[in-house]
């Protein structure tokens, strides 16, 4: 008898989003809104323009706390921790002995004592696995997943649509890349002044069971649901890297154009001595950003071929942009085609179709939408 797949796991927010009419699909194991009603376009170009709301409570957070957490934490991730204070939070990886990425991260930093890291959800255990056998001695490290609830609010008027709800320190002092806590809608929450959409905005944290009372406050200033389909529209404009796509454990950072999250003046952190080789040798290929030259879309899978039909490398995302009116995508190819202006060639089921590779994002923040 054949054995039942497991049913997607959901968030504490699933009956909101039910309730909303989202669709939703099976995202990793999890069931995640990918609409609602106002549509993917119309979702984004909010986010863009307004302000919109995203559950991300499918992410992991893992602690690390005791007199050694620092050292901990370093001895995982590539950036340098010794840099980060109190009450500011920092991008980074963390990296096999190989230098492939384990995954690609937030770290945040409570108190000298205490860390949070944000992984991403299809990661949860192969995270928490992995730094528990490289820093389970050194300090407590703790899955926190379950009982946080994440909530993303981003937007122009993203902070001062929450300011309206939020009772502590004021939200529009807090830099980019630092949290305050306080409470929102009146219950306890961390407020971090981050996120994956290229917007200005806020990821909320709070107790599993107090979100939903966030979520229907946030619903009740007319904040815009948004699915992952925006999600991901949005985090292609700002060239964010998707793990799983765009990196993972075959890719180094320095190939992902991630080097400047690499600090190898920073400790002894797993990866490093892999990584000091490849920036002495340099890479042989790099992840690119490139504009579609010629009437079709870029998907995942599709090959990037040199101009004599050769493959060089494979489109790791893609899709239109709807901020910029482009079809945009990114693929890792060889260094010597990884210039601004070279020309690629995108097999888009058959069509052999002519890209160019940009420079930066394809959107800025502040661009119209």
């Amino acid at each position: 008898m054949a054995r039942a797949e497991a049913e997607p796991r959901r968030t504490p927010l699933y009956e909101a989003h039910k309730a909303l009419g989202a669709r939703i699909i099976d995202f990793g194991g999890w069931a995640m809104p990918v609409q609602y009603a106002t549509g993917i376009l119309e979702e984004h170009r909010t986010v863009r323009t307004s302000c919109g709301m995203f559950d991300v409570s499918h992410m992991g957070e893992v602690e690390f706390r005791g007199p050694r957490a620092a050292e901990a934490v370093q001895r995982i991730v590539t950036n340098a921790v010794g840099k980060l204070a109190p009450g500011a939070a920092m991008y980074t990886v963390a990296c096999r002995p190989s230098g492939g990425i384990v995954d690609d991260l937030i770290v945040y930093r409570h108190a000298a004592d205490r860390f949070l890291i944000v992984v991403n959800a299809a990661n949860i255990a192969k995270d928490y696995g992995w730094f528990r056998e490289q820093t389970g001695t050194v300090c407590d490290v703790v899955d926190l997943s379950d009982e946080t609830a994440l909530i993303a609010v981003q937007g122009p008027q993203a902070v001062a649509t929450m300011a309206r709800l939020w009772r502590g320190h004021t939200l529009a002092d807090v830099k980019g890349f630092h949290l305050v806590t306080g409470e929102l809608a009146g219950r306890r929450a961390t407020a971090s002044r981050t996120g994956y959409t290229g917007e200005d905005g806020f990821e909320v944290f709070c107790a599993a069971g107090d979100a939903r009372a966030i979520w229907d406050a946030l619903v009740e200033l007319d904040v815009t649901p948004a699915g992952l389909g925006a999600r991901d529209t949005l985090r292609l404009e700002a060239r964010l890297c998707l793990y799983g796509n765009d990196i993972d454990e075959t890719t180094t950072p320095l190939e992902a154009g991630l080097g400047w999250v690499v600090k190898l003046d920073a400790g002894d952190f797993v990866g490093k001595a892999a990584l000091e080789k490849q920036k002495a040798e340099g890479v042989a290929r790099k992840l690119v950003g490139f504009v579609m030259k010629e009437r079709g879309i870029a998907r995942h899978g599709y090959e990037i071929r040199d101009a004599q039909g050769a493959k060089i490398g494979t489109v790791t995302s893609g899709s239109p942009s709807p901020s910029t009116n482009q079809n945009i995508g990114m693929g890792y190819v060889p260094t010597a085609l990884a210039e601004p202006g070279q020309t690629l060639v995108i097999d888009c089921r058959g069509k052999a179709l002519r890209a160019e590779v940009v420079k930066g994002p394809f959107y800025k923040r502040g661009t119209k939408a």
